[in-house]
């Protein structure tokens, strides 16, 4: 995800994947970066995240539980949307992208341009 770091997108992955807020030990035994990390490296991790208001944490007992503040959808348009601002020129970007997209695809974006003028 743009705006995040490997460890940072990886630590999101998990969280979007669960169906409930996870304490930091479990976020640890789910990530799977190929790489063994540290309790403490995980902590930060999600500290950071919050700090940067892509999770919310709530304490239970001694331990904070953490759920994402924004959907992956959410994460990805800010992705596209960070990529289009730095590109120079966003309407050509924008026509390169929309002749490479699919019949279903490009539905979706006419309804949703359509959805967007009322």
């Amino acid at each position: 995800m743009h705006g995040l770091g490997e460890l940072e997108s990886a630590v999101m992955d998990v969280l979007w994947q669960a169906s409930e807020p996870l304490p930091v030990r479990a976020v640890l035994e789910r990530l799977d970066t190929g790489r063994r990390l540290a309790y403490t490296t995980v902590m930060t991790v999600l500290d950071n995240l919050h700090r940067k208001a892509w999770v919310s944490r709530a304490q239970q007992g001694r331990a904070y539980h953490y759920r994402p503040e924004i959907s992956r959808e959410e994460a990805a348009a800010r992705a596209v949307r960070a990529v289009l601002d730095s590109s120079g020129n966003p309407s050509a970007v924008l026509m390169h992208f929309v002749a490479s997209v699919s019949d279903e695809e490009g539905d979706a974006l006419r309804r949703a341009l359509r959805r967007r003028r009322r």
